[in-house]
């Protein structure tokens, strides 16, 4: 009930540091699953393989102009689905709508995402920090929407030594980091069992990228 009572005191912006805004549920979450369910469709959910040969806990797709795929050759960015051999399904305007939104109020303007990554958690699972480093122009930031239960970001720096700040975020979150963050090491902790109206027992989380 408390957090029910004191939502709408959360500010509409929350500076975390110097190139990382947080904008708590500023998405309409009901809308962005039903494309979700959409897209999925078209290009399912599978766990990829890292370069090492493991499969990856969290069950990906995409969509827009290219796909983010791991495999034995490596990360890439790519315009078909390995799975199917056709081109990942167009992102929706809506997406996109999102995405161009916060990140002028984030303070990058003309940002144009070609590709979002969409993430699928179920309890147990985690992200390892990591660095966003495939795309072409660091200029251009990671636009990162939550959807469903609520998960811990953990933001580095340019290393992954030291302690990690700790986001908690909720359904309808949107964070932003580019600029002198652009390339800091992030990761999700292990998504804890609950349950959420939209999603069950399930996070899922868009990532917005300019990749080319």
């Amino acid at each position: 009930m408390m957090k029910d009572l004191f939502a709408d005191l959360r500010p509409s912006i929350e500076n975390i540091s110097e190139g990382v805004s947080l904008f708590p549920a500023y998405a309409d979450t009901a809308v962005l699953m039903t494309q979700i369910e959409s897209i999925s469709r078209l290009a399912p959910f599978r766990h990829m393989q890292t370069p090492g040969g493991h499969k990856m806990s969290v069950a990906m797709t995409n969509c827009g102009k290219y796909g983010w795929v791991s495999g034995p050759a490596g990360y890439s960015y790519s315009p078909r689905d390995p799975l199917s051999c056709d081109n990942w399904p167009d992102m929706p305007e809506c997406f996109r709508a999102l995405a161009q939104s916060v990140a002028g109020k984030a303070g990058f303007p003309d940002f144009d995402p070609d590709s979002c990554l969409i993430n699928r958690y179920a309890p147990g699972t985690k992200l390892t920090p990591h660095q966003d480093k495939n795309e072409r122009d660091m200029r251009w930031p990671i636009v990162s929407v939550s959807i469903g239960v609520s998960a811990t970001f953990l933001l580095y720096g340019n290393t992954r030594d030291g302690s990690a700040k700790h986001i908690l975020l909720h359904d309808g979150d949107v964070l932003v980091w580019g600029g002198k963050a652009r390339l800091y090491y992030h990761g999700i902790k292990t998504i804890k069992t609950a349950d959420h109206a939209l999603t069950g027992k399930l996070r899922y989380n868009l990532t917005f990228r300019r990749a080319g």
